[in-house]
């Protein structure tokens, strides 16, 4: 007969004596356990102790957390959170320095703690570690256990960051500003300014004041990534915490301490592989760049204002150089109303008012000027070689400009926060100074080459435009790591290279509508669906990496899940590192009974999607986070590296536990079964070899009852 769910068999270890096997009663409180375990070592005082977890991260139990104790784990016998803070408060302020080093390290284990962390607070406990870092006394391992116990605790949030004093900050700055440091010391300030700056507007405007930006970027020019990554992260978040005329200014001065090329040569082109928190922050700094477009991306022309007005007279003079504007202003007008048609604008008279739209506004001005002057020979290639088409063939420069600069913020996703969990940084975007440019010059001798190819006309501009996206897109998946690169995958992905790709990613809808085709259809989809549901399963089996979200990024953890071969319960763990492969169950040391799972959420209603974090949630982020729910009220909480795997996921937990399947993958992946599996058999019947007078036999029930010619 199986225990009561309410009774739970652990081991419990005391220093210097043999452990004590129990079964602890859940229903019973807290203090009555530490009670009874006190006794059976003879220790008074009861209230003066607490429960931990032996091994991991060993977190205090508390009656909140008390139902996360499973059968078989292994728990400590400790002095309670609050004698433990005042021990250790007492012993960072002894004048003993080995004794004072010792309980700095274990403060900065234990402060990871919240309950610990609560009690330390509450005694001032922060107040004292900042006078420590203030004093400038503390050097090496003792500071640097000092700074690691103070993001610890402010990572709670249990105290407001905007009580941090200057003299703090002027000395945290000191030790990213000097040229040799101790690296966990460099690792720990590169944190804690970088904390200060994303959850204080007030505390942002002092670390700009002390923080040099030529030297962070004299940080990236280390061969330590992890020092590389802090520095990133720490120039990102006075990037994104940045007033609006603030940002244009310090992009200025990157750009003048060339941090772009010195990206390029010492974290990209390193030596070491690209781990996935730099991927981030590159990522981060990617969209944060492009952003800059985003003023001029919303800002309307004026058709009144003389100077904007003459940035397309330069356009048109550039491309028609060398013909004589006539004397008369009427024979003036009409020529440039001429000009402007050739070069493609939808208002010929008055080409101003095409810019009026946002987006993109200007930022297609700028760019179409920028072509002229920087590439002038393609500019006149493409516009004198349409003006001398016939009418319905000439591919309009001005508004496939207009309409290709729109489609580029669209997939760069110009003017949005970056996304908490996304890697997705393009390498070729730090190869030139003018990235933004040059891709658009490059797309638009693409978008130039489609249409010839397609022998559009004016009626196809729209279909003109879903190619060119899609030839744009596909590209940027290959990771180009350069915009020559990009220049030749774009040459291999011509219309008619388009067109095969789409035929063989889908069956053609109009030879599969007939009704023999979908009773076909309809008889292969269970045994189809039940292939899936066990892929999902065994994929679940194997088991996934998840990187944990947590308040700072150099936190990072990650959490391992995978199903038992039996299908019967889901293991789990913490890990310090991404696993290469699969993880032992041994090593997953919590599990849960499918039996107890209730449901699963996606999205918005997950518990940890339900609070913001400094870059806000961002709308990827919501769709790949899916939450586990499980008696009696517990969630696990995850967010899926990419969608394949919150697909593979979310399927796999409806299928264990007898629930629709219904993800675009599962969707995908059952049209593309089923239209495998119909070739097969109506192949199979192609091939049959049928006699031209068959013998009278008796009739049994056909299979498919239908004739397929495939003439």
């Amino acid at each position: 007969m199986p225990p009561p769910s309410d009774i739970v068999k652990v081991a419990i270890e005391w220093p210097g004596a043999n452990a004590q096997l129990m079964e602890i009663d859940q229903k019973k409180p807290l203090s009555s356990i530490i009670r009874e375990v006190c006794d059976g070592w003879s220790l008074s005082g009861s209230e003066q102790f607490a429960l931990r977890y032996a091994d991991g991260p060993q977190l205090y139990i508390t009656e909140q957390s008390r139902s996360e104790i499973k059968n078989g784990t292994i728990l400590r016998l400790a002095i309670s959170p609050a004698r433990a803070a005042r021990q250790l408060l007492d012993r960072i302020q002894s004048h003993g320095i080995d004794a004072r080093l010792e309980a700095l390290k274990e403060l900065a284990k234990l402060s990871a703690d919240s309950t610990f962390a609560t009690e330390f607070i509450s005694m001032e406990g922060i107040g004292t570690l900042a006078r420590l870092v203030e004093s400038g006394t503390h050097f090496g391992e003792m500071l640097a256990f000092t700074l690691t116990a103070f993001l610890e605790l402010m990572d709670h949030g249990i105290v407001s960051w905007d009580l941090i004093s200057l003299s703090f900050i002027k000395q945290i700055a000191s030790y990213v500003n000097q040229p040799m440091v101790d690296v966990s010391i460099l690792q720990r300030s590169l944190a804690i300014l970088e904390s200060m700056v994303l959850n204080s507007h007030s505390l942002y405007h002092r670390v700009a004041q002390e923080i040099t930006v030529g030297q962070l970027i004299g940080h990236l020019q280390v061969s330590n990534q992890e020092i590389q990554t802090y520095a990133i992260a720490l120039i990102n978040a006075l990037f994104l915490k940045a007033p609006e005329d603030r940002r244009q200014e310090m992009a200025s001065t990157l750009a003048q301490k060339h941090l772009r090329s010195i990206i390029l040569n010492h974290v990209i082109r390193g030596n070491r592989p690209i781990k996935a928190e730099m991927a981030h922050q590159l990522y981060v700094l990617q969209v944060l760049t492009f952003n800059l477009l985003e003023e001029r991306m919303m800002t309307k022309m004026d058709p009144s204002d003389q100077a904007q007005r003459d940035i397309i007279f330069e356009l048109r003079r550039i491309a028609f150089d060398g013909e004589n504007d006539p004397s008369g202003t009427e024979k003036r007008k009409a020529m440039y109303t001429k000009d402007y048609k050739m070069l493609g604008f939808t208002n010929h008279v008055n080409p101003a008012m095409d810019f009026t739209q946002t987006p993109p506004g200007m930022l297609a001005l700028d760019n179409m000027l920028y072509l002229a002057k920087l590439h002038q020979d393609t500019y006149i290639r493409i516009v004198l070689e349409n003006s001398s088409r016939e009418d319905k063939h000439e591919c309009p420069f001005g508004r496939c400009a207009i309409e290709l600069t729109r489609m580029l913020c669209e997939i760069l996703q110009v003017g949005e926060l970056p996304n908490e969990g996304c890697n997705d940084y393009h390498p070729m975007f730090f190869t030139h100074d003018r990235a933004w440019e040059e891709f658009f010059c490059v797309c638009i001798q693409l978008l130039n080459k489609t249409w010839k190819e397609m022998r559009a006309t004016a009626e196809d501009f729209n279909k003109v435009m879903q190619v060119v996206r899609e030839q744009i897109t596909r590209t940027l998946a290959m990771k180009p790591s350069s915009l020559d690169q990009l220049k030749g995958k774009l040459r291999g992905l011509s219309y008619s290279e388009i067109l095969r790709l789409r035929q063989s990613e889908r069956m053609s809808q109009d030879d599969f509508q007939s009704p023999p085709i979908i009773e076909l259809r309809e008889r292969i989809q269970p045994e189809i669906l039940e292939l899936i549901k066990q892929q999902r399963l065994n994929r679940l089996c194997e088991g996934s990496c998840f990187r944990k979200l947590g308040n700072r990024r150099r936190q990072e953890k990650f959490l391992f899940c995978r199903l038992s071969l039996n299908h019967k319960v889901l293991h789990y763990g913490d890990l310090d590192e991404s696993p290469q492969g699969e993880v032992p169950f041994e090593l997953l040391t919590d599990k849960i009974p499918v039996s107890d799972i209730k449901s699963v959420v996606t999205g918005k209603d997950c518990p940890h999607m339900k609070e913001k974090s400094a870059l806000k949630q961002n709308k990827e982020v919501l769709e790949q986070a899916f939450s586990i729910l499980y008696d009696p009220d517990e969630n696990l909480n995850f967010v899926a590296p990419n969608k394949y795997e919150y697909c593979i996921w979310t399927d796999g937990l409806c299928a264990l536990l007898g629930r629709e399947m219904g993800s675009d993958l599962t969707r995908s992946d059952l049209d593309t079964l089923i239209s495998m599996e119909m070739k097969l058999r109506l192949l199979d019947l192609e091939n049959i070899t049928i006699p031209e007078a068959p013998p009278p036999v008796p009739k049994e029930p056909s299979t498919y009852n239908f004739t397929y010619n495939y003439g």
